[in-house]
């Protein structure tokens, strides 16, 4: 079993970390081609380009002029560390061992804009850049093309046929796999909240939920997705009433 989740827009690069192991971004030549093409555009652009205000822009092209393939411990840190926001706060890093982040690399990939795929512990220089952006690189017209049918290929090289993968992602970044391409089952869990005598999705709860969810996978060492049915963090719980094959509802 794998699981994919997304990156956050918020970074932590200021407070101290475990000096637990470390690995490297597989794909930093693909990664490479887009900041070229990102150090080619001005400040007012790039605002225009990312939907953000002039001192993120600032901020960011200052991390494009600065990045570099060579990643090392003084000018990255390990994703699944330097990721802040909803998603990781449900995951809870700070409360893993060494050994629960072994499991991680093994079972998690993280989706991202600039790098591709990342496993947790992957070294990650600080940068903003969603799978959305319409950003022309050559002949592609925005990173859903730039990409291509790449990371369902790494995806694919790292699961066996059959084998479950548990989408955890958002929409914006799970688009960027060809789900027809894919050797895997494809399980998307919901998190749903009564609200209004009805159940619903509420963003923020849902986000949290998704990294409780890949945490407490691995605190279990859960390797059948049929053993995330017992998920019971903070309330929830697996609803077979609303779930359909693929689409596994907990609610609360």
């Amino acid at each position: 079993m794998k699981m994919v989740i997304s990156p956050a827009k918020s970074l932590d690069y200021s407070e101290d970390i475990p000096s637990y192991f470390h690995t490297k971004p597989d794909l930093m030549d693909k990664s490479a081609v887009l900041i070229e093409a990102l150090r080619k555009i001005d400040v007012e652009a790039l605002q225009s380009l990312m939907g953000i205000s002039e001192n993120l822009a600032v901020l960011n092209k200052d991390r494009y002029a600065t990045w570099s393939e060579e990643a090392t411990t003084d000018n990255a840190r390990q994703a699944i560390y330097a990721f802040k926001g909803d998603v990781y706060q449900g995951f809870d890093v700070e409360g893993m061992s060494e050994e629960d982040l072994q499991f991680a690399q093994e079972h998690l990939r993280i989706l991202s804009g600039l790098y591709g795929l990342l496993r947790p512990m992957d070294l990650m220089q600080p940068y903003r850049l969603e799978m959305g952006t319409k950003l022309t690189v050559g002949e592609h017209k925005n990173l859903y093309e730039y990409w291509g049918d790449l990371l369902t290929t790494r995806l694919n090289e790292v699961m066996e046929e059959g084998e479950a993968l548990v989408n955890l992602a958002s929409n914006e970044y799970f688009k960027s796999i060809k789900k027809k391409q894919l050797k895997a089952n494809i399980i998307t869990p919901v998190f749903k909240d009564f609200k209004n005598d009805k159940y619903k999705v509420i963003s923020f709860f849902a986000k949290k939920a998704r990294g409780m969810m890949v945490a407490y996978a691995v605190k279990n060492r859960i390797t059948n997705p049929e053993d995330l049915k017992g998920f019971n963090a903070e309330g929830y719980t697996y609803n077979e009433e609303l779930s359909k094959a693929n689409e596994w509802v907990f609610v609360r």
